[in-house]
């Protein structure tokens, strides 16, 4: 079994033979999938993109974090049970947020912050991921879902054409 003290370890060891615990050769495979499992994990140099972006063609859109301190100009979504603040402003896309009480999400999506990425096709990409939140509607034109990757939630929004092409 491969182990490594540190990243650069692990990145050489991309590209050279291991042995396992018997002693045989083994090799790292490379896989891009973003749910690899961890046998056949991608490896990328520092000034790669990652995978989503480089593979899949999927797009950052913002990072949210959540938190429990009320925000200067925090706006409340009471259908999302959420107050959000930054999104309009942020020139990096960050997005603070802060549940209600009784918010329906799993507590990773409360607790943890999130990055999003815009998708072509929510329902392919969703394909062989596991699931946080089911694909939902927050605004007109936006179809949204969570999934986890790596311990980590990650939150894919579908845009209509029609509010493409107003973007335009």
């Amino acid at each position: 079994m491969l182990t490594a003290r540190n990243v650069s370890d692990v990145r050489a060891a991309r590209y050279d033979d291991t042995v396992d615990e018997l002693g045989q050769e083994k090799s790292l495979r490379y896989n891009s999938s973003i749910n690899a499992a961890p046998e056949s994990v991608s490896f990328r140099q520092d000034h790669e993109p990652p995978s989503a972006i480089a593979v899949e063609g999927w797009r950052y859109h913002h990072i949210g974090i959540p938190t429990l301190t009320p925000r200067l100009g925090e706006i409340h979504l009471p259908h999302l049970k959420i107050h959000v603040s930054g999104f309009d402003s942020s020139p990096c896309g960050i997005q603070w947020m802060r549940f209600d009480a009784d918010a329906p999400y799993p507590d990773i999506v409360k607790t943890v912050a999130h990055v999003a990425f815009e998708v072509d096709d929510l329902a392919a990409e969703l394909e062989g991921k596991e699931i946080l939140t089911p694909p939902n509607s927050p605004s007109e034109g936006v179809t949204v879902a969570m999934i986890l990757d790596h311990g980590a939630p990650v939150e894919l929004l579908e845009f209509s054409q029609a509010l493409r092409s107003k973007s335009k």
